[in-house]
């Protein structure tokens, strides 16, 4: 049987990227290295892993629940990952308009300025 570590540590690296995920495990210490580990089985080796979506479904999924809650910085960093994910800035835009609907309009608008400032940003 997969170790679940071990595929979601290549799920987070193939979804966020080598730096990324590079610069959390540099980051490490003793203090946050189980919730590490943690969100690295959890998260990215039972969910993310699983076969039932694509990564840029999932990846939408993220990004909208993500705006719904509030999560900045996480909002951020899902927009980024989808130069790794197949998510086109339409898609984006998309399920963003899906929390302006369900979530409120507030949480969508500033979902909208991360995600721009996000896309603008790249190379």
């Amino acid at each position: 049987m997969p170790d679940p570590f071990d595929i979601g540590m290549q799920t987070r690296r193939a979804v966020l990227g080598d730096a990324h995920v590079d610069r959390a495990e540099a980051a490490k210490t003793p203090f946050d290295a189980d919730f590490q580990a943690f969100i690295t089985e959890g998260a990215w080796g039972s969910v993310w892993s699983r076969p039932g979506l694509t990564k840029r479904e999932r990846s939408l999924v993220t990004i909208a629940l993500l705006a719904a809650l509030g999560h900045d910085d996480e909002v951020a960093m899902h927009v980024r990952a989808t130069a790794n994910t197949g998510a086109t800035p339409d898609d984006i835009k998309e399920a963003l308009l899906h929390v302006a609907v369900y979530a409120g309009v507030p949480a969508a608008n500033r979902a909208f300025r991360i995600a721009k400032q996000e896309l603008e940003a790249r190379p």
